[in-house]
């Protein structure tokens, strides 16, 4: 049994598949981390140790998704995290060297909606709205 708005109990079948695409994303990093050299941008400081980072932090955060008691720390370590690359997001789609050129823009919104689909996933963040009166408000409840 779980909550769906703190995210405790066993995963839904979204984290589930979020924590899949995180721990295959990291491990993708640490297997071929040339593949990711050209989203660094330029004075990036240790590039390749970053993709490493990345990749590491992306696997930790997928498990993390997995744990109850860790459900919520991993979702905003994986949020922090996709706005801290968003830079490099930014950079191939200026760049243009690293895929279509309408996937790379496309990418950069969708960043945005990614880290709003962690936060909600994780039960790091409630996008309920309490409005007063309505029978799912705090006040009402109370």
């Amino acid at each position: 049994m779980r909550d769906a708005a703190s995210g405790i109990g066993r995963p839904s079948v979204g984290q589930g598949l979020l924590a899949v695409a995180f721990i295959a994303a990291g491990v993708a990093h640490l297997v071929a981390p040339a593949v990711y050299d050209p989203a660094m941008p330029p004075g990036v400081p240790f590039p390749r140790a970053m993709i490493l980072v990345s990749g590491i932090a992306e696997i930790a955060g997928g498990i993390g998704l997995l744990i109850p008691s860790l459900r919520v720390a991993a979702g905003w370590g994986l949020a922090l995290l996709l706005i801290a690359v968003y830079p490099a997001n930014v950079w191939m789609a200026l760049d243009g060297s690293a895929g279509p050129s309408w996937a790379l823009w496309a990418r950069l919104p969708l960043q945005g909606v990614l880290v709003a689909v962690v936060l909600r996933a994780s039960g790091a963040y409630s996008m309920r709205v309490n409005v007063p009166g309505h029978a799912n408000s705090a006040r009402a409840r109370s």
